[in-house]
């Protein structure tokens, strides 16, 4: 039988949902005619896919079976649009930038003025991602580079070229007993609980949270976040505390928190990401315009660091 990856992902999103109505809402699809499509491809099948009776919806033995190939054929499908639609906007001369919130602060301004003066054909499209997909959306060709942050999980495939080297801060609640201070070492943090965030790789969240530190001290985590403001919202509180890095005090902003320098912590490394082997004169040009700001930082900073580890020199 011919496999209609259209009742796949409906079957994929019942199962991640848990629930047809849930899952439905997300589709925009009624829950009868969800049903009914995924009744469509068990009795193509000839089994039974999901376990209805289970809450939440579980998928069968088969169905599990079945999962564990449908899912990395649609990822293949997805990667095979993806791979002509970022032919299609070489053509055209469109570049996708991908970028998490605050990546690079007003160095993201640098590089896009600078490409523009140097590239005035090409029309950037930029293109927030969530922190869990900053090189996966790269990899995929959802974007045709992104600006990245530390750690990442799998690099195989990528290209990292290093824009600039960040101090870390950390963000405090304007009531924390180290609110008012200049600058604070690790130590001085020893017992606060760190936000957590249960999407990202767990090497993200550790590196972030200098997890283990160098006094041996466990550190805790706290409340779960998905984005920056959540972040902020969760230290106003005073549920937790949160490490980043300083550029993030250049874009965003609350009343209740405050940045103090962690000094005693490798500073952040913010590199462009591109794939390994990419030959479009697009992504050429982003990477002689971070080569560039990259020279003029080192410059301006008397920068002794070059590179960090996993960068690949343009």
């Amino acid at each position: 039988m011919d496999l209609n990856l259209h009742l796949v992902r409906y079957l994929v999103a019942v199962v991640d949902e848990g629930h047809f109505g849930r899952a439905a809402a997300k589709l925009l699809v009624s829950g009868p005619a969800l049903s009914k499509q995924i009744r469509t491809l068990e009795r193509k099948l000839g089994v039974d896919l999901l376990d209805r009776s289970a809450h939440p919806v579980v998928p069968t033995d088969a169905g599990r079976q079945f999962l564990l190939e449908a899912r990395a054929a649609l990822a293949a499908a997805d990667r095979a649009v993806a791979a002509v639609e970022a032919h299609r906007r070489t053509i055209h001369g469109v570049l996708r930038l991908g970028f998490m919130s605050a990546a690079t602060g007003t160095h993201t301004r640098r590089i896009l003025d600078l490409l523009q003066r140097d590239a005035p054909a090409v029309t950037v499209q930029l293109v927030q991602l969530p922190w869990h997909e900053q090189a996966s959306a790269v990899r995929d060709s959802t974007v045709d580079a992104a600006l990245v942050r530390p750690p990442i999980a799998d690099a195989d495939g990528l290209r990292l070229d290093v824009v600039r080297h960040e101090p870390r801060v950390v963000a405090l609640p304007v009531g924390h007993r180290l609110a008012a201070r200049s600058q604070v070492v690790l130590a001085d943090l020893d017992g606060d609980p760190h936000v957590d965030d249960d999407r990202s790789d767990e090497q993200w969240v550790r590196w972030w949270a200098c997890d283990p530190r160098p006094s041996g001290e466990p550190v805790r985590y706290g409340p779960i976040v998905h984005t920056m403001d959540e972040l902020l919202e969760v230290v106003a509180r005073g549920d937790a505390i949160a490490i980043t890095g300083s550029s993030v005090v250049d874009s965003y902003r609350h009343p209740e928190v405050v940045f103090v320098p962690v000094v005693d912590v490798t500073a952040c490394p913010i590199s462009l990401c591109t794939r390994d082997g990419e030959q479009s004169a697009l992504v050429a040009a982003l990477r002689r315009t971070v080569r560039t700001i990259r020279e003029s930082f080192v410059a301006e900073h008397d920068d002794p660091r070059g590179s960090v580890a996993g960068e690949t020199r343009p």
